[in-house]
């Protein structure tokens, strides 16, 4: 005979699961209502000037259909005109990615639509940071701000558990893309509920990005930047010579202007602003910690120069290249390639043109190298 105990607790778990799926459906409709509601207002495409609230084109999307085209096929106008078929059944036009994204203003601190998911929040009343503790707290697939002014003329400003506001303006954002790859669909989706809980909670308005628009923006962003990470390595090998002891390694290398880093390697930094020229590794791929180098021994050591993060890229190149060579004869080695090929001064002239060229190509972009965009986008 069936225990009545036991079907009760199994019709109890099955109504329990209906009630999940029915809530979690019924948030769905009602973001989705919401975001409609509000692209029938405001262009999809556009952003505000951060000073005055003007609207402006942003970096142009493609269908989500074509995420997986070349870069330059995108580019190329489209036989059917960019026609792509929304969701809902019209007829959209899509603006193709450019190679370029647009320049930024002053105030770097400002949502910056060109590389940001951003959904403007306007609520009834001015919000105070205190109500925005989950949005503080909250994480997302990709790094987020919460900005805010005071008034439309104001200055935006990141906001924190130490500025109390009041905000009677707010940005979300979260990055498009970075060294991980594009923003996915899904971290978009997370983002756009995140903020629609937030906005209902504060009681604001919210002008909505179309989530199918920012996941090809995203990909084409991803595209552009993978174009212009160029890392360039220096490789300081001993060869068939007794290999480095880890105790003079870090004698050497502190002597030359490095400072170990809990990251595991040794960084040289600028002197006035103290951002990371360029970097001294181990050849091996393992971290440098201040416990290993006492009992450590190393072949070679790398040079790394991270071209789209560092101000003036070909100034900190010459300067990695000198301090090579000097470590070179400190540590009787060789400079080599990463084939283990000498480098001789025809190739260190070769590299240094691709760091110029890299370094032109990240400002033909608007993304100035060492600048706050690129430390976000190449981070």
């Amino acid at each position: 005979m069936t225990n009545p105990l036991f079907i009760g607790l199994l019709v109890a778990g099955v109504v329990l699961v209906l009630g999940v799926l029915i809530y979690n459906w019924a948030q769905l409709r009602r973001l989705k209502s919401r975001r409609a509601e509000a692209s029938a207002i405001s262009p999809a495409h556009a952003a505000r000037d951060a000073g005055h609230g003007r609207a402006e084109p942003v970096l142009g999307v493609h269908s989500a259909d074509d995420a997986s085209m070349p870069l330059s096929a995108a580019i190329a106008p489209a036989e059917d005109e960019q026609l792509a078929q929304a969701d809902e059944g019209e007829a959209r036009a899509f603006d193709p990615p450019p190679r370029v994204l647009a320049a930024r203003g002053r105030d770097d601190v400002a949502p910056d639509a060109d590389i940001e998911c951003v959904v403007w929040l306007s609520p009834e009343q001015p919000v105070p940071t205190s109500a925005l503790a989950e949005a503080l707290t909250a994480t997302a697939g990709k790094p987020m701000r919460w900005l805010g002014r005071s008034g439309a003329d104001a200055h935006w400003r990141a906001i924190q558990g130490a500025v109390a506001g009041p905000w009677k303006e707010i940005a979300a954002c979260m990055l498009l893309a970075d060294r991980n790859g594009a923003a996915s669909r899904d971290d978009l989706d997370a983002f756009l509920r995140l903020v629609d809980r937030i906005a209902t909670s504060v009681g604001a308005q919210c002008v909505w990005p179309d989530e199918r628009d920012e996941a090809g923006r995203a990909d084409a962003l991803d595209r552009l930047c993978a174009d212009l990470d160029v890392q360039i390595g220096l490789t300081i090998l001993k060869g068939e010579s007794p290999a480095i002891a880890g105790t003079r390694l870090r004698g050497v290398a502190e002597a030359s202007g490095f400072r170990p880093s809990s990251a595991g390697h040794f960084e040289y930094t600028h002197e006035e602003t103290g951002a990371v020229l360029y970097s001294l590794q181990n050849v091996r791929a393992e971290p440098f910690t201040v416990e290993s180098l006492r009992a450590l021994a190393v072949p070679g050591i790398v040079l790394l120069l991270d071209v789209p993060r560092v101000h003036e890229p070909v100034k900190a190149f010459d300067q990695m290249r000198l301090l090579a060579r000097r470590l070179t004869q400190t540590l009787e080695a060789t400079l080599v390639d990463d084939n283990r090929r000498p480098l001789d001064d025809a190739s260190l002239a070769a590299i240094r043109s691709q760091v110029q060229a890299t370094s032109a190509a990240l400002r033909e972009a608007h993304i100035e190298p060492g600048g706050l965009r690129a430390l976000r986008l190449f981070g």
